[in-house]
């Protein structure tokens, strides 16, 4: 798991990304009413919402493994930075075409970006570290 301060810096954003993620993937899932102005009615929705739901659970299990286990640690954080920076520059996109959200989806393109581009830092000191 983590065994030193560069254990640390190279895996936080996994656990930081974990502990947010999980929790809006069953909030997507089952009670997307919680967060958002939206009521789900056909059958459709719930199944769209719920497929994302899986999708954020099964990215969270890569970056737990990532955690873990060394051997995963490097896609892990590469999925999370796809992840975060794909979430991130698609609010920017909403942004900037629909205009301004609420405050935690102002929150969320913040904190989705500043962890895809600490991702990207992170795996840039491992390369650079290993010398590939």
């Amino acid at each position: 798991m983590i065994k030193s301060k560069t254990d640390f810096i190279n895996k936080i954003h996994l656990i930081i990304s974990v502990s947010i993620v999980v929790p809006t993937a069953i909030i997507y899932g089952f009670k997307p009413e919680l967060s958002f102005d939206m009521f789900l009615e056909t059958t459709d929705e719930h199944n769209f919402y719920k497929a994302v739901m899986g999708l954020y659970l099964g990215f969270s299990m890569l970056w737990i493994c990532g955690v873990l286990k060394a051997s995963y640690l490097k896609v892990a954080i590469v999925t999370n930075i796809i992840f975060m920076l794909g979430l991130g520059f698609g609010r920017v996109v909403s942004i900037m075409v629909d205009g301004i959200p609420t405050f935690g989806y102002v929150f969320g393109v913040i904190a989705e970006l500043f962890l895809g581009f600490y991702g990207l830092w992170v795996l840039n000191r491992i390369n650079r570290d290993i010398k590939v």
